[in-house]
């Protein structure tokens, strides 16, 4: 067991043998860490809190009462092999949220990026990729295998269905249940998840060229309205695409998936 001399650690909280307390890091009161957890610099745990498994935790991340970090996968197909989880910096895990390690046939890594918040009762599966400044309402659940970009927003009580992906800077309202992947900065919304749009809001509030902003109008337009199957579509965007923004629509059209996509309504 390595802790770090600046570690402070409530008398009640289980730490066991061979954890990693980082510099600065607090474990508040009955929080238990699990032999093999990595906790960065500064990580806090509140109270009421498990850390568990292979699990590393990125420095400044918070996480608070009731969250469950690290526990084996909901996976029948799961066996006990050893799989990980790697939370990254400045996260903040809200109560009773929970995330689960990977296993064996999706890779043995489920993996958070940095910045993100994940809101009471937030649920990420195993071998779930999620990037940096990903918001999780409450409620909301990522199944096994989603792969979920920067800066997306998922709305409360709204859950995505496994090996689905979602681009960067889209963003699903609440109460919405996701079974096909979904482009970047696209809009979903509706009980069953429909792209309504673009993510206008977010373009603006990111700062996006009003220039790339109408491109990507253009290109939504087009693989609205034009002919061909969706994937024609975008092989035709991709033949004149000046913005950056619409070729990083193409590239992940065109790129591997699991499933379909939900295309404009």
């Amino acid at each position: 067991m390595a802790i770090h001399p600046t570690a402070r650690i409530h008398p009640s909280a289980i730490v066991e043998d061979g954890a990693t307390i980082g510099e600065g890091a607090e474990i508040g009161p009955f929080s238990t860490v699990g032999s093999k957890v990595t906790l960065g610099p500064r990580v806090v745990l509140k109270s009421h809190v498990v850390v568990t498994g292979l699990t590393e935790v990125g420095e400044e991340t918070v996480i608070f009462p009731f969250a469950c970090i690290g526990e084996v996968p909901q996976d029948l197909k799961f066996k006990g092999e050893e799989t990980r989880l790697v939370v990254g910096k400045r996260n903040r895990i809200r109560e009773g949220a929970t995330m689960n390690t990977g296993t064996e046939g999706g890779g043995g890594l489920t993996k958070v990026g940095d910045d993100c918040l994940f809101m009471t009762g937030a649920h990420v599966g195993h071998d779930v990729i999620v990037g940096d400044r990903v918001i999780l309402a409450n409620q909301a659940a990522l199944a096994g295998h989603c792969v979920i970009g920067d800066d997306v927003i998922i709305g409360g009580l709204s859950g995505i269905h496994q090996w689905v992906r979602i681009g960067r800077g889209a963003i699903v309202g609440a109460v919405t249940m996701v079974t096909n992947d979904v482009i970047p900065h696209g809009l979903v919304q509706g009980p069953r998840g429909q792209l309504d749009g673009l993510n206008l809001v977010g373009l603006k509030r990111r700062g996006v060229a009003r220039s790339d902003i109408s491109a990507l109008r253009a290109a939504f337009q087009a693989l609205a309205q034009d002919e061909g199957a969706f994937q024609d579509r975008a092989r035709r965007l991709s033949e004149e695409a000046d913005s950056a923004y619409v070729r990083e629509i193409v590239e992940f059209i065109l790129g591997e998936s699991d499933r379909s996509f939900l295309t404009p309504s």
